[in-house]
């Protein structure tokens, strides 16, 4: 059976593996090699992600987002010990769980504005500590960009890593699309997070291009025994550990991690400049990375999604997500808004 054909504006999950990623993954399939990374070519690979953040600590490669969460997590955290994070964040709402269930962690969750927190809405969590009738707060958890399609400045984040260290908590980020944020910052991947403080990320892949692959990076050198062993119970452990890693050595070569997300965000940019200008089409959400969030009219969305994939992100408030990516194309994002506009006009 063929692929097919349908595009969308779904997820940057839902587009396909970067020719330079499979190019990649055939590279290295040949030959034997030890397996779970204890091969030459794994090792070197971490090496280079290590550099790539400023010289990290440990690099440890997984499977998926969430796992790469709830395995940092758990090395960072003690049985009696919480996770501060935005009520939108990842952790909390789209996660099945996991944090709870598999990490043992308490979420601590804040209403925060377009989905990004601030010291003064993180400070009033950071309570009883001492006592022991109180979980006790240990990570402040930001996600980078953002779910809602916002991004940290480098002074926020330096700011929330200084809240968190002058409390003794480490900041740790859900870097899933942190590609789309650095492009943004016009940052490498040290300056957009850990020049600024950050203690411990997962690194996304599968969404910048990747087939699956998502790297755990701590800066803390206590944090890296536990995580060989967490890694393991948590099944996040590769056997064939080269195949993940040589789409990392993908990523960090010619550039191509800056090139897939600074296209994800200039289709964006674009798709959001067109609609915006559609009467009964209201934007909700600034467009900082590869997200537009708006608000349309409910038969609307109905009639679009017979034609598109998108998610509804709040029935309620009629809010639609449309989500570009690597391979999005410019004419993709013309026949989107061709067809919203055509479905507007029906609905008058």
């Amino acid at each position: 059976m063929s692929a097919p054909a349908r595009r969308g504006f779904a997820s940057d999950n839902a587009s396909g593996i970067h020719p330079e990623a499979l190019a990649a993954i055939a590279a290295v399939n040949s030959g034997h090699a030890f397996g779970y990374g204890h091969d030459p070519y794994t090792r070197a690979v971490e090496e280079r992600l290590a550099d790539a953040f400023g010289g990290a600590a440990g690099v440890f490669l997984a499977f998926n987002g969430s796992g790469a969460n709830v395995v940092g997590l758990r090395a960072a955290c003690r049985p009696w010990e919480a996770v501060i994070c935005a009520d939108t964040a990842h952790l909390n709402v789209d996660e099945g769980g996991a944090p709870e269930r598999i990490g043992g962690i308490k979420l601590l969750s804040v209403e925060g504005e377009h989905g990004k927190l601030t010291p003064a809405l993180v400070e009033p969590l950071i309570a009883r500590i001492g006592d022991e009738h109180a979980v006790q707060p240990r990570v402040l958890s930001i996600t980078q960009a953002t779910e809602l399609g916002t991004v940290y400045t480098t002074d926020e984040l330096r700011a929330l890593a200084a809240l968190a260290h002058d409390h003794g908590l480490l900041l740790h980020v859900d870097g899933a699309r942190l590609a789309n944020a650095a492009v943004t910052l016009g940052l490498d991947l040290h300056g957009a997070s850990t020049g600024c403080g950050v203690d411990l990320l997962s690194l996304g892949g599968t969404k910048n291009g990747l087939l699956a692959g998502e790297a755990i990076v701590v800066m803390r050198a206590e944090l890296t025994e536990p995580l060989r062993y967490l890694r393991k119970q948590s099944l996040q452990l590769a056997s064939k550990m080269r195949f993940l890693a040589a789409q990392f050595d993908a990523l960090l070569s010619d550039s191509l991690w800056q090139r897939s997300a600074a296209h994800a965000n200039a289709m964006a940019t674009r798709l959001a400049d067109a609609v915006g200008r559609l009467e009964g089409v209201r934007i909700t959400r600034p467009v900082q990375a590869n997200a537009v969030f708006a608000v349309v009219p409910p038969a609307v969305t109905r009639a679009l999604l017979q034609q598109f994939d998108f998610y509804v992100w709040d029935e309620a408030a009629g809010e639609v997500r449309w989500m570009c990516s690597w391979d999005t194309t410019e004419e993709d994002v013309e026949a989107f808004v061709a067809a919203l506009r055509e479905c507007l006009l029906a609905r008058r």
